[in-house]
C-alpha cells in the first residue's frame, strides 16, 4: 500500500496514512484517461454556434434577372451562397459535442489518475482544512507552507463555503468534493490536496 505523510496547514507532519492499493495503487490506464479528459472538454463546449443558410436570410425572394438571354449564369436568388451577403453552404448549427463514459470506466479512470499522481509524489494528505472565515491569505499560506505546486486541486471531505470562496482567488486553485471531482482536473494539477477524512470517503466509493 503507498504510504503518506500527514501534515497540518503549517506544514508539520503530525501522521502517516496507508492509502487503499485499489485506488491509488493501480496500474494507470492511459487509454480510460484520455477518453475521460476528452468527454469532460466535450462536455464543456456549449455547441451555440450558428450561421445563416439561404433560407434564412433576409431578402432574395425575386429573381435577379430572366432566365435566359442576358448574357449572365442563371441564378434564382441573391441570397445563394455564392453571393455576397448569401447565406452560407453547411454552416455549423446548433449542436451538443457531449458524450459520457460508463460507470466502471469513470471509476477506472479516476483511480488511475489518483494512482499517477501518488507516483509522481504529487498528493498531499492535509490533516484538516481549518478555515472559519473568508480568509485568502489563510489558504495561500497554507499552500505554501505544504509546498503545493502553482495549479493545485484541493479536495474536501464536504462543503466548507469558507474553504471554498477563500481558495477561489487563487490562481491556479480548484476545490473539489469527494463526490465532484473528475478526471481532468486530477491531471490538470500539479499538486493534489486531499484532506485526511477525504481519503477514507474516495476509498470507501472507489474502491
Amino acid at each position: 500500500m503507498p504510504n503518506l505523510n500527514i501534515v497540518d496547514m503549517t506544514g508539520k507532519k503530525v501522521g502517516d496514512i496507508e492509502l487503499a492499493d485499489g485506488v491509488f495503487g493501480i496500474e494507470p490506464n492511459t487509454a480510460v484517461m484520455h477518453m475521460a479528459v476528452v468527454s469532460y472538454l466535450a462536455n464543456q463546449r456549449q455547441g451555440t454556434q450558428s450561421t445563416l443558410t439561404r433560407s434564412e436570410v433576409s431578402g432574395g425572394g425575386r429573381k435577379p434577372w430572366r432566365q435566359k438571354g442576358t448574357g449572365h449564369a442563371r441564378q434564382g436568388s441573391i441570397r445563394a451562397p455564392q453571393w455576397y451577403h448569401g447565406g452560407i453552404a453547411l454552416g455549423p448549427k446548433p449542436r451538443d459535442y457531449g458524450f459520457t463514459l460508463n460507470k466502471k470506466e469513470r471509476k477506472l479512470a479516476i483511480k488511475s489518475a489518483l494512482s499517477s499522481k501518488v507516483v509522481d509524489n504529487a498528493v498531499i494528505v492535509l490533516d484538516s482544512m481549518a478555515v472559519d472565515s473568508f480568509k485568502t491569505k489563510v489558504v495561500v499560506n497554507c499552500l505554501n507552507a505544504i509546498g503545493a505546486g502553482k495549479k493545485t486541486l484541493i479536495v474536501l471531505p464536504e462543503m466548507n463555503k469558507f474553504a471554498i470562496k477563500s481558495a477561489a482567488n487563487i490562481p491556479g486553485t480548484k476545490t473539489a468534493q469527494v463526490n465532484t471531482i473528475n478526471t481532468y482536473d486530477i491531471l490538470n494539477a500539479d499538486t493534489v490536496v486531499i484532506v485526511k477524512d477525504a481519503v477514507k470517503k474516495i476509498e470507501e466509493v472507489y474502491a
